[in-house]
């Protein structure tokens, strides 16, 4: 027992060494996350316009498109301009408050993101399988209630996580492996044994996780029915496209988190594990908005008038 807690060290800060040493590869990077971020933000920002001045965007779909671009512009916010501003001033490090602000509000918005997307396929199950009800269940309230329940269920889970993780006691080291402050590399630093309970927690969250999947998955398998049952090729062709945005954003959106969380996350810098922090933090905000608007005609016509009008 003394031996263990020799090795514990008092944190009061950390070090971000996402990035490799080379100051012009840093430069680099950090020009590339601008960009991105940059095009995120437009991206994001021109559909929360669009879903809001144009009247043919006002039905609860863009509703919650709106609120997906929204939660989109904080995620992104969250890691990128420290990380930039971090590489430009050649200085690494963040606070201990910092960095457990950085995990709850990932955790937060990623969270209240895929919450979001089960809304989503809930709505587009609603307008495909029970069109004559429709807008009796997707109301305005109802869609502001799961909006709200999607944001507070995102609230619950980066608390929970976030006093798991920092419940634990770091050993020995304070430097993290990436370019912002996650689970799996903190964990990383965690002295031995310290990790279980957010071990359980993340066990626990991903049958929650699987549950929600499940049912998204179900939505669709009723959509995906309903469509085959349209006896014209052009009307199944024209109703399942309404999906099409929506099923693509889910893609992204698990396909990147699957392979980030599920990766090996080790304790020493990697061109792997800088690819798959930007694989799931950087892209799913900066192209669900080209996703949407290249998918959908409403907003391919509200961006030309808006435009048109400038």
């Amino acid at each position: 027992m003394p031996e263990r807690l020799m090795n514990v060290t008092l944190i009061t800060g950390f070090l971000l060494m996402g990035f490799p040493d080379d100051q012009v590869l840093q430069r680099l990077y950090a020009a590339l996350f601008s960009l991105i971020y940059l095009a995120a933000l437009m991206g994001n920002l021109l559909i929360i316009t669009l879903t809001t001045i144009d009247q043919r965007l006002q039905s609860p779909m863009y509703f919650f498109l709106k609120n997906l671009s929204l939660i989109d512009i904080c995620y992104i916010s969250v890691t990128v301009p420290k990380s930039v501003m971090n590489t430009l001033t050649n200085s690494h490090s963040i606070s201990f408050m910092g960095c457990a602000s950085q995990v709850f509000l990932v955790l937060v918005f990623a969270s209240t993101e895929f919450a979001l997307l089960l809304v989503m396929s809930y709505d587009r199950y609603a307008a495909i399988c029970c069109p004559l009800h429709y807008e009796a269940i997707m109301n305005r309230g109802s869609c502001v209630q799961m909006v709200t329940a999607s944001w507070f269920s995102g609230g619950v889970y980066g608390s929970i996580h976030v006093a798991g993780t920092f419940s634990i006691h770091f050993c020995d080291s304070n430097i993290v492996h990436q370019f912002f402050c996650d689970i799996p590399s903190l964990l990383t630093l965690a002295c031995p044994g310290e990790q279980i309970l957010e071990y359980v927690f993340i066990i626990v969250s991903c049958c929650f996780v699987f549950v929600c999947f499940t049912f998204m998955v179900a939505s669709y398998v009723y959509i995906v029915s309903t469509v085959l049952r349209i006896p014209s090729s052009q009307g199944r062709f024209k109703t399942f496209s309404t999906c099409m945005p929506h099923l693509t954003v889910v893609t992204l959106f698990f396909s990147s988190g699957f392979i980030a969380y599920l990766g090996l996350n080790s304790k020493s810098p990697s061109s792997l594990n800088l690819f798959m922090s930007v694989l799931y933090s950087l892209l799913p905000p900066s192209l669900n908005p080209v996703i949407y608007s290249l998918r959908n005609r409403d907003v391919k016509v509200a961006l030309g008038n808006f435009f048109g009008e400038k």
